[in-house]
Formats: C-alpha cells, structure tokens, sequence
C-alpha cells in the first residue's frame, strides 16, 4: 500500500455512529504505511475484473487424496433446508453452499479461487464496496476436505461464514504467483483505500477449520494468510497458519487494523515473520500457539486487549507492543495477558512505555500466572534494550506485574512491577488456569444423531408461529439423546420456548428464535423467550450460533433466563450465541418504524422491545458464556445510509446466581436502558473482555425511563438525585456489581460516545463529557472485586463506590480512552 494513498483516507471508525476518532484514524494510518509492502494492488482490483480461470496449476507435492478425503463430518451429509427468510428471494436464495456445488476440485492441483468466490457470491449478496451491511443475505460456505490452490485473495462477503470439515481441515494454500491482501480478504480494501462496510460495523460472520498455507510462496514475498478487520458477533476458531520460517522470511499470519472486536481462538502459527499483527478497539484471543516465529504478536494499537492461553515456542519475541507515533507518543493502549507460557524465546515482552510515557497510561500492561522457560528476557524496555524483568535459563513463573496506573482503591499509583496476584476460587480454575473450553463440532456424530427443526415441522418462514413445533423438536430430542439443529431461518414465537437439561442446539448460519405478539409485551410481566431449564432443574445444556431477536413492541421479552444448575465439573455452555433487538428486516424495529429523534422528548412505546437481554437467575450456576453479545440496535443494518435508530430495551445481563461459577470469555453488552452488566448477590465470577455501550439517545430520555424502576435495579435517586444531579448523570452504568464476591475482569471496554446523538462529549478534550460515571459497586457486600486494564470513553468518572468517586478520567489519560491497568476493591 501506498502510504499517501492510504493516509487520511482510513474509514470512519463508526460508519453507522457518524463517529469520527481522529486519533484512531492517525493510529491505523500510521501503521498501514509501515505494512505497505503487504498490500499488493488488491484496493485497485473488483471482484469482475479478475482473470481467474479454473487453471491447472504444477505443484510437487500434490496431498494424498484417500488421506485428504478421510474423515466425514454430519454438516456435509445433513440435508440443507435453511432459509432467509426476510431475503427478497426466499424460496431461491441458497444459505448452504459447498464450494465443490460451484465447481472447486480441492485437489491440490487446480486453481479453485475462482470456483470459492462463485459459491460466496452466489445470489446477490452483500459485497464489499456494494453493500453497507445486511441480515438478509447470511450464507455459510463449506469445504469438504482437500488442498485447495488460491491465486488471488478469497474475498469474504458480509454476514458470511466460512466453515472446514473438523475432522479433516481443509488447506488453503496460496499459490507461488498468489496476489491479495490475505488468502482470505475478510474487508477487501476499495479503490481509494477505504475499507468496505465500515470496521466497527462488521457483525456475523465466522471462519473456522482451516489450514492456511503460505509456504509455496516465496519467503521474502510479504504475504498475508487473514485480514481480518472486524467488529462483534465475529470470530476464527481452529485454523492453522503454515509460513516460511526460512531467514528473512516476509510472511505474517493474520492481520487486524481496525474495528471493534472480537474474539479468537484455537489458531496456531508455524514460522513467519509475525503470526499476528492485531490493531482493534478490544479484543479478546484465547488459546493461540506459535512456534519458530520471529515475532510472535505484534500489537500495532489498541485501546485494551484480553489474551488467554497464549503458547510462544522457539521465537525471537513474544507480544511487541513498543509501539510510538512520530512524536514519540504510545500508540498501544493497555493489554492483560495471562495463563500463559513462553519456551526457548529471546524476549516475552517488548514494551516502550516507561514513568514519562505519554499519554499517561499509554501502553499498560499487566501479566498474571505466565511460566517462563529458557527466555532470555521477560520484559523488555526497547528504547534502550535494558531488561525491567529479568529472563531465566531454567523455568519461572510471573505470578503478577503490571506496569500502568494501579487503584487500591484509591490512587492513582504509578506501578512498574510486582504486585499480589488476584485471589482466583479454586472454583473457577483447571490445573491452576481459568477453566475454558471451544464450542463443539460434534464431529465424531453422525448426521442421524441431529434433529432438524424443519424437518419437525417449523418454517422458519417469520410469519408462522412456529412455537409448537420448536418445542417438540427441542423436547423429544433431549429425552432422546440427539442434537437439536436449528436449519438457517427465522422462527417466529409466542410464548416461551423451554431448553430441557441435557439439550445440544446447534445453529446454521445465526438462525434467528424471534418472539412476536401481546404475551411478551406486557412490561409489568415480564416472560422468558428462551428459558434454559426450569427454576431448580439440573444438568447440561450446549447452546451455540443461534440469535434471540424481537418482533415489534416486546416490552416484557427477556431475552434468554437461564436457570440450570450444572455440575461442577461439567459446566453448561453457550457459544455465539447472541441477542439482537431492531435494525433488521422483518423485526418491526427499523428506521421506518423508530427513528432517532433528538429534537423530541416523545416516547414512542412501539419501540420498546426487551426487557432483560439475559438474566442468569439464583438457581443456576456453573455456566460458561464464549463469544456472547447482547445487543440492541443502534443502526438500521438494512438502510444504505445506516441512519440511527432509537430502540429501548431495559436492562443487558444480570447475573444473580447464588452459586456462581460463571465464565464470561469475549463478550459484550450494548446500548440497554438501565445498565450493561450487573453482577447481583453472586460469586466466583471470570469476566474477559467485556464491552459495553451506553445508548445514544441518553439522556433523552434519561436511564429512569421508558423502564422502571425494579428490585434488582441500582437505584439511580441514590446515585443521582432528581433535582440536584447534573443532566449526564442518570444514564446507563456499564458494570454494576452488588453484594458479589470474587468478580474477576480480565479487560473491560466501557464507553459513552453520545450524548442524545452528539458526539462532542466523548471528543478528546471535551470539558462536558457524556455521563458521570460507568462503573458503580457497593462497599458494604462486595469483596475481592478486581479488573484488569479498565478502559473507559465519556465518563468522567471511571469507577463509584457507592456514590464516591474513586477514579476521575482526567488522571488516567490513554491513547484515547482513560484507563487503570490494575484496580481492586482492596488495598
């Protein structure tokens, strides 16, 4: 990429929120110009001007076919009966596609670039440079088993994933003469160097089960396996990348520049120059693996990044994040990287921030529970080279160091060493980690052990009542051992569907459970759409890529209410799946229907949908939550202009189990009345990365309405008082945690952006931020309260304790949030 081609140019960060953050903007320029020689001409190139034919190409080591076509999975042999159903061509427009149905050989041999792109494109789909974005066009593209020799870039689509046989990954390997920015182009660059869809506004997508192979290429070629900017509801899981680990080698694994992630997990890198190059708002990565790489992970900016798992083996460093802008200011915000091992690796850390560092807290870091083995230096002061914490030649573990702004509770206290690790329940641990786990193929199943709801009667459709039917299916197949599978398609309910102990329900391509009619709308009776086990029942239940959604005014619609119990050592799980209230076609919610209005203090109660996104109740516990985001719409998703919309839903997660046991791994929560998250008479809780947004009407109306008060609500008369408050006060709270202990944050994102649609408040320098305070806890019942690299944007206050401030925006100046590395309820 050309440096004055791309300056300047970078797209807005949030195309949707008409939110312009110039020193994102100069972040992502600045590092795009150093990673120029990686972006071939790929800007300049459209989908219809390639010349790719289905050529033969010559490779010597063609794969051994009877290996490569070893190992079936259910998905290929299930019958396809998925729908969009709000596509303006239902009965024709393809869900499930095959790359082989469009012509792909997979043998190693032929050029299949042409053939993949056929399949992802088919029917009129939302492409980049085209489309703003889409819930209408969501397809799943699969490839069976085999070698499958790319050209040019596999340009990915909005609302599209890409999926791998589990038991026999596929390989994608970049042919010698390959062009592209990435083997799969996941915001393929528009002409003028703009990124398509707008980052932050990249949602539903998936790539998982692959093997990216750049090693026929040649090693000083910079070469790219992903490019991957993107935003909520998106990840990769179980992807190798094979690189050139010959010296001087150019290749780097993945690549993220911008957006508002995230999650990733299960990847594992062999050589390169760098396995990842990652620039986000936040993200959480878990269970990442590289060996024989130069760099391991370099971290070009970010506000906070959660990293879990992490394994560096024979490499030169570890995480780089000594990264300065021209003037010498940080670029990288803060990161928490913990559970984690380097072996036989010069460095572990490179860092440049030091006591002078500017901004403030620019490039924080804290690390927790991180086993050293043969390193020569743990962390290292690049500027000067000098060691801040010694390597060893045998083995050692860092129980705890940070190096930012640290509360307890009081500061701030500028930190740069050892501090008491947190006191972690042996509840929420595994061989001394937090327990974790990857969302289930369910490979070694036939397809005659899953039961699809078409096949059982639902439509699907969005207008038929499908309730009865769901329930059947979901019922008889828990009795009887099978998986539930959800066919692509929008089911329209009624009344409450009931998850039975000892359900799996799995997903195609996000179908959507929407709820519909007066039962979910009465705000004073407020009714589960999907309730997983009755109040004191006990067992399992795995739940993954599904959405929960709303049709028109929902008032009393809780969104999931979650009430199992499981066992300790075999905690339930839920994995993409998320909840989406308005912006979508079909949901009644749209712009026609609810748009913003700032110059009105009119409620319109037709857009009152939701109640409570997901309510963990007192009789659950021991609950692992992966990749989960509670959203309600900000935007229209289907409107070429992605104009704002105004939809209330009340209240976003509310922990209350008694028990506890709760892992919170890559999720977040947007834009809900009352508060994001609340933790609420619960314990032993593991939160990391968690995300929220305040919603951008506040304060018109304020967090007092259109929901009322409840039991389980903050009390915004205590926190701030009608008639003496300041007009930002009673907003929305980010985090909320109410006689708790052990609450655990691993990396927390809260931001306010606007204040009723104005973006002024959040503006770096604003003497009028956007609300008073985000993060609120009680003194009298909470104990052990700990976050890591708390990020904050338009609070003045970071962190209440009751109704005192003990953390200001103003002392902990980042990269463009505030943030504090290290804060505890205790000293």
């Amino acid at each position: 990429m050309r440096y004055a081609g791309i300056i300047g140019l970078v797209h807005h960060l949030a195309l949707a929120e008409k939110l312009v953050i110039p020193a994102v903007e100069d972040a992502v320029s600045l590092q795009l110009a150093r990673f120029s020689d990686y972006y071939v001409d790929a800007a300049n190139e459209t989908l219809e001007s390639r010349d790719v034919s289905d050529d033969v190409l010559a490779f010597e080591d063609g794969p051994d076919l009877e290996q490569r076509q070893a190992g079936s999975y259910w998905y290929e042999t299930i019958a396809h009966q998925g729908i969009s159903a709000f596509n303006n061509n239902p009965s024709t427009y393809k869900v499930y596609r095959n790359v082989k149905a469009y012509g792909a050989k997979g043998d190693g041999v032929t050029d299949d670039t042409a053939a993949i792109q056929r399949a992802i494109s088919d029917g009129n789909r939302c492409a980049p440079g085209v489309c703003a974005s889409s819930s209408t066009t969501n397809a799943l593209v699969y490839f069976p088993a085999g070698t499958y020799i790319v050209s040019s870039s596999i340009v990915n689509y909005y609302a599209t994933l890409l999926v791998g046989n589990p038991n026999n990954p596929p390989t994608l390997k970049a042919a010698s003469v390959f062009t592209g920015f990435g083997v799969i182009d996941g915001a393929q660059y528009q002409p003028g160097g703009v990124l398509p869809y707008g980052a932050t506004n990249i949602f539903w997508r998936q790539v998982k089960n692959f093997i990216i192979d750049l090693t026929d290429m040649p090693a000083e070629n910079a070469a790219t396996g992903i490019h991957w900017p993107t935003a909520q509801a998106t990840s990769l899981q179980n992807i190798v990348f094979r690189m050139s680990s010959n010296a001087g080698t150019q290749h780097q694994g993945l690549f993220i520049e911008e957006g508002s992630g995230g999650f990733l997990n299960d990847l594992t890198f062999y050589g390169g120059k760098y396995g990842a190059v990652f620039g986000n708002q936040q993200f959480t990565v878990r269970n990442l693996a590289f060996y024989d790489v130069v760099v391991a992970i370099n971290q070009i900016w970010n506000w906070g990044w959660t990293y879990q798992g992490i394994t560096v083996t024979n490499c030169t460093v570890g995480l780089d994040m000594a990264t300065r802008d021209d003037n010498g200011k940080e670029v990288v915000g803060s990161a928490v990287f913990f559970d984690s091992s380097f072996t036989d690796t010069q460095v572990a850390f490179s860092i440049s921030r030091n006591a002078n560092s500017m901004p403030r807290t620019g490039g924080s870091l804290a690390i927790e529970n991180v086993l050293l083995d043969n390193v020569g230096t743990a962390v290292k002061y690049a500027p000067t080279g000098a060691a801040l914490l010694a390597g060893t030649s045998g083995s050692k573990t860092i129980n705890s160091w940070v190096t930012g702004q640290v509360y307890r509770p009081n500061g701030p206290n500028k930190v740069a060493g050892a501090q008491t690790p947190v006191v972690r329940p042996a509840s929420l641990l595994r061989s001394g980690r937090y327990y974790q786990r990857s969302k289930p193929s369910y490979g070694t199943l036939p397809s005659s052990s899953f039961s699809s709801v078409r096949a059982g009667g639902a439509k699907g459709d969005g207008k038929t009542d499908d309730t009865a039917a769901l329930q059947r299916v979901i019922t008889a197949a828990a009795a009887s051992g099978k998986v539930v599978y959800l066919d692509a398609g929008t089911y329209k309910v009624t009344s409450t569907i009931s998850i039975p102990a000892n359900s799996k329900i799995v997903g195609e391509a996000y179908p959507v459970i929407m709820s519909s009619g007066s039962f979910f709308n009465n705000i004073d009776s407020p009714k589960p759409v999907v309730q997983v086990g009755k109040p004191g029942a006990s067992g399992i239940v795995e739940w993954s890529d599904t959405m929960v959604s709303t049709q028109g005014p929902q008032a009393g619609a809780i969104m999931i209410q979650w009430n199992l119990a499981s066992p300790s050592g075999s905690p339930s799980g839920m994995w993409d799946v998320h909840t989406r209230i308005g912006g979508t076609k079909g949901s009644g919610l749209s712009y026609a229907d609810c748009p913003a209005t700032p110059s009105s203090t009119i409620l319109n109660n037709n857009c009152r949908s939701g109640h409570t996104a997901m309510h963990v109740t007192t009789s659950a516990n021991n609950l692992y939550m992966e990749n989960v985001w509670l959203w309600t719409a900000d935007h229209d998703v289907e409107d070429p202009q992605l104009r704002q919309i105004t939809v209330y839903t009340g209240r976003g997660l509310l922990v209350e189990s008694k028990v506890g046991n709760i892992w919170l791994v890559g999720t977040s929560v947007e834009h809900h009345v009352r508060y994001q998250y609340q933790f609420r008479n619960t314990q032993n809780i593991y939160a990391g990365q968690i995300q929220t947004e305040t919603p951008y009407y506040q304060p018109n109306p304020s967090a007092r309405s259109p929901f009322s008060l409840i039991s389980s609500d903050p009390n915004l008369d205590v926190s701030c008082p009608k008639g003496s408050a300041s007009p930002n006060c009673a907003e929305a709270w980010g985090l909320v945690v109410k006689a708790s202990k052990n609450v655990l944050v691993y990396g927390a994102g809260l931001y306010s952006f606007f204040s009723n649609y104005k973006t002024a408040c959040s503006a770096a320098g604003s003497s009028t931020l956007c609300q008073q305070g985000i993060v609120l806890y009680d003194a009298a019942g909470t104990s052990n309260l700990r976050i890591y690299g708390l990020n904050t944007v338009g609070s003045s206050g970071m962190v209440y304790r009751d109704t005192v401030k003990l953390a200001s925006y103003d002392y902990n100046i980042n990269v463009f949030p505030s943030s504090i590395i290290s804060f505890s309820s205790t000293a």
